[in-house]
């Protein structure tokens, strides 16, 4: 059944390519055939075909239940998980609040002996090594009573994330039956902790469960229309993503549990030869992961149903593009392992998955770019092909190029309409304000995400460029809190967008005016790509938008008890003198003081 499912989606993708290659033969060859047209019919079907396969995901999630029945076992005496917090060159007052939250849900929730809490620290500024062990120690200050609690900093940041985790479990590892791994940003309720816990019980197999995390705390437009995408519409993608991974399915690096014996035993990860950027320490080690978990018949599976798994997102788009850049890295890395010995096809495809998302960004401004010089390379017309026969003229094929238009559009915004469709048939809306608040939402989202569209697509084309050229990103520090991004800021970053913006209109109008109107949505937001960049970036449009119900999602209907003592808890301690015990305004489980340590 699987792969029947798998050979439908993907024949499906092939049929729409063929479909796309065939429309465009009929618009690009009308005046003739050149090389310059074979380029674009082959981008043409390559972009349709992956956006289609995106398009089936969804289609897929929309007829997957929501909640289905998955098999759990209460949780035998003596299990023991650890939850892993890895942290690099963060702010330590934010970091240590999500530990501080997510302890004392795990304190009131009764599973303080079930669970130990570890800051696994690859900070490399001094400065910020100090703040941390006095943060740690008020951490331990704020919940006494709480599960155990470690903190340790490696000396050498060897293999990033990948070697912060393996490290540990070479020196602690054998303590815990499972793991739960965070990023610094994550919050995770207690609840869902047990949860997890108890569908690995249930399945001696499962080797790894993942979560499907909400994004919460953003501030800004840019930041709540993510926050929004990830409540509402996520949750329908990871199902259908779901239905076709089956057994081989995702690790996207935090927010999920793994056996620990099944981790230590399959998921060493060496060095690949060369220097950065296809060379040294695995990048984007998560995708390998759950690969080498396959790799060794452990069952990898993401699970979309299990609430109360949040993070914390980019609030503009220049944060988000320095997290993307390294995520482009470590994808086409991933051209190095994809030929691995021993890995299950669909292991094989997910990374050819991987390294296509960031791949299609520039295919699509190449294809654009040709299409601009077509009519210039274009071929002298031959009116006359065969003697003493009629003319033949070149043909008009407006129809043709408006189903391939519209087709395309259908495709990338049409799973978006159909979720808001089924939100409100099946009254899910009413967790997002109503059916009213979920189309006005929906719609500005998808007129929003297009309009951002051909910036993103700029800046990832940049990022295969620079990989390819030899750049290597390194693993910089996020800024969990940034500020809104000012203009001076938005035109260093984006300059070379808004040329490239002037330079598709120029060329456009000068080599196809045919063709120029039609450019105009794609290159307008190019030239204005700062503003865009800036405004989007500012608190007070988050504000304006939630006054005006859009973007609203359940958790700030109704804010999670995590999330709400995470919130607490960094207030006060932001406005409060060192050392504080009372962060959290709560009563206190009863539990004896007991002290951390250090490993």
């Amino acid at each position: 059944m699987l792969t029947l499912k798998r050979t439908g989606a993907i024949i499906a993708s092939m049929l729409v390519a063929y479909v796309a290659a065939q429309l465009g033969s009929d618009v690009f060859l009308a005046d003739g055939l050149d090389i310059i047209d074979i380029v674009r019919i082959t981008l043409l079907a390559a972009t349709s075909g992956w956006i289609a396969w995106g398009s089936s995901l969804a289609i897929g999630g929309l007829f997957a239940p929501a909640h289905p029945l998955v098999a759990t076992r209460p949780v035998r005496d003596g299990v023991l998980t650890a939850v892993l917090v890895p942290v690099y060159n963060e702010e330590p007052s934010k970091t240590f609040s999500h530990v501080a939250a997510m302890s004392r849900s795990v304190e009131k929730a009764g599973l303080s002996s079930r669970f130990e809490f570890s800051v696994l620290s690859d900070t490399t500024r001094d400065d910020v090594g100090e703040a941390e062990l006095v943060w740690f120690q008020r951490l331990r200050d704020t919940v006494p009573a709480g599960p155990a609690l470690y903190y340790r900093r490696r000396p050498r940041n060897i293999g990033r994330k990948a070697g912060n985790i393996a490290e540990f479990i070479r020196t602690a590892g054998a303590r815990y039956d499972y793991l739960i791994i965070l990023d610094a940003d994550s919050l995770m309720e207690a609840s869902t902790f047990q949860a997890m816990v108890e569908r690995m019980e249930a399945d001696e197999k499962l080797g790894l469960l993942q979560t499907l995390p909400k994004i919460v705390h953003a501030r800004s437009w840019f930041g709540r229309a993510i926050q929004f995408s990830s409540f509402f519409f996520s949750p329908v993608f990871a199902r259908g993503l779901g239905l076709l991974q089956g057994r081989e399915g995702p690790f996207w690096g935090h927010n999920a549990i793994v056996r620990t014996r099944a981790f230590a035993e399959s998921c060493g990860l060496p060095d690949l030869p060369g220097k950065p950027p296809f060379g040294g320490h695995v990048l984007s080690h998560d995708y390998v992961e759950a690969a080498l978990l396959a790799r060794a018949g452990w069952t990898v599976r993401v699970d979309p149903d299990l609430e109360g798994s949040y993070e914390e997102g980019p609030d503009n788009v220049i944060d988000f593009a320095k997290r993307d850049r390294r995520w482009c890295q470590g994808n086409l890395q991933h051209s190095r392992i994809i030929s691995a010995p021993g890995l299950k096809p669909w292991s094989r495809f997910t990374f050819a998955q991987g390294i296509m998302a960031y791949v299609a960004s520039p295919l699509w401004l190449v294809f654009l770019v040709a299409s601009i010089l077509a009519p210039a390379l274009a071929p002298e017309p031959d009116y006359f092909p065969v003697p003493r026969f009629p003319a033949v003229f070149p043909r008009a094929e407006t129809l043709q190029a408006i189903t391939l238009l519209g087709g395309v559009i259908a495709l990338l915004i049409g799973p978006k309409l159909l979720i808001a469709l089924r939100s409100v048939l099946t009254g899910e809306a009413d967790r997002f304000g109503g059916a009213a608040r979920v189309t006005s939402s929906t719609l500005v989202e998808v007129v929003w995400s297009s309009i951002l569209a051909p910036v993103t697509l700029m800046f990832q084309s940049r990022s295969v460029w620079q990989v390819l050229s030899g750049a290597d990103s390194g693993w910089p520090s996020a800024d969990r809190e940034a500020e809104a991004v000012g203009m001076r800021e938005a035109w260093a970053s984006a300059w070379w967008i808004v040329l490239t913006g002037v330079l598709l209109l120029a060329g456009t109008a000068l080599l196809a005016p045919e063709l120029f109107y039609w450019f105009v949505p794609i290159a307008l937001p190019l030239t204005v790509a700062p503003w865009l960049i800036s405004a989007s970036s500012r608190p007070s449009g988050g504000a304006w938008a939630g006054r005006r119900g859009l973007f609203r999602t359940p958790a700030e209907t109704e804010l999670p008890d995590v999330v709400r003592m995470q919130e607490a808890v960094l207030a006060a301690w932001r406005g409060a003198p060192l050392p504080v015990a009372e962060a959290m305004a709560m009563p206190e489980a009863g539990a004896a003081a007991r002290p951390a340590t250090e490993h």
